[in-house]
């Protein structure tokens, strides 16, 4: 089988509890799918996601991982949807980029649930290097068409969205119960398709944590926006890694933590 999709979401009944008392009803709750990866005979590792644009995924961490540079570095690609696995083909030899992140099951929950990544990520996070602006307007702009096309959030409440951009245009957006996931899926179809990421805008649905900053500079994306707040290690990386970072954009107003030059327009407000 080369690619499997199923359902983001599926219907379940539940006993609502009210004030006006109990309701016996029907609601869509997200899919949670475990997917074990095996690169050219070796577990890389299982993920906890959702089960969709999963070709994506596994491409995205993989790259991520530091294990392969494109997608032509995947030879092939089939998956065992009964048995929940991903099976890879790669160029080269893997065991050592293995080693270094060793073999992890990752969960959905994100945080320390994923083993402390920074180590690993050392090998693949790049300073990035954009001349790439945007306006406020944009901003605002471009995280209300994130949430008008959040279907699966809008429906269940229970994933993360992200989408890649330019400054004047959504481009693409994936959803996923795990915030980097939903990250991996764009990476790998960012070199699915050889896109240029030097206009790159991300667009992200959560708070901006380190690992979110991390995947950014992999994918050499040097403005990230979000309507929630960042962590002070995400800021830190920010500041070394050359990218913008931008949360609370809501209701109007937003907040530029890092590099600001990148900001421009009729109301930034000389920065």
């Amino acid at each position: 089988m080369e690619s499997m999709e199923k359902a983001m979401s599926v219907r379940r009944t539940l006993d609502k509890v009210t004030e006006n008392g109990w309701i016996h009803t029907e609601d869509m709750v997200a899919s949670e799918w475990p997917l074990t990866i095996n690169v050219n005979g070796l577990e890389a590792a299982t993920l906890v996601c959702s089960p969709s644009h999963v070709r994506e995924l596994v491409i995205g961490f993989l790259a991520s991982e530091g294990i392969i540079r494109s997608a032509e570095d995947c030879l092939d690609i089939t998956f065992n949807e009964s048995q929940g696995y991903a099976y890879v083909t790669v160029k080269g030899d893997v065991k050592a980029a293995l080693e270094r992140g060793q073999r992890r099951f990752i969960g959905s929950c994100c945080g320390k649930s994923r083993q402390f990544y920074l180590q690993n990520d050392a090998y693949t996070a790049r300073t990035v290097y954009t001349n790439t602006c945007i306006t406020p307007a944009q901003c605002f702009a471009l995280m209300e068409e994130l949430k008008n096309r959040s279907d699966v959030f809008n429906e269940t409440g229970g994933v993360h969205n992200a989408a890649y951009c330019h400054p004047d245009r959504l481009i693409c957006i994936r959803s996923d119960i795990g915030r980097h996931n939903a990250l991996d899926k764009l990476y790998g179809f960012l070199l699915e398709n050889r896109l240029q990421t030097k206009l790159g805008v991300l667009a992200f649905s959560g708070r901006i944590s380190s690992e979110i900053i991390l995947k950014a500079a992999k994918m050499g994306i040097g403005i990230v926006l979000s309507k929630a707040a960042p962590t002070d290690l995400a800021l830190e990386l920010a500041d070394e890694l050359n990218i913008t970072a931008i949360g609370f954009i809501r209701n109007g107003s937003m907040n530029i933590y890092t590099h600001k030059e990148r900001v421009a327009g009729p109301y930034a407000n000389g920065l």
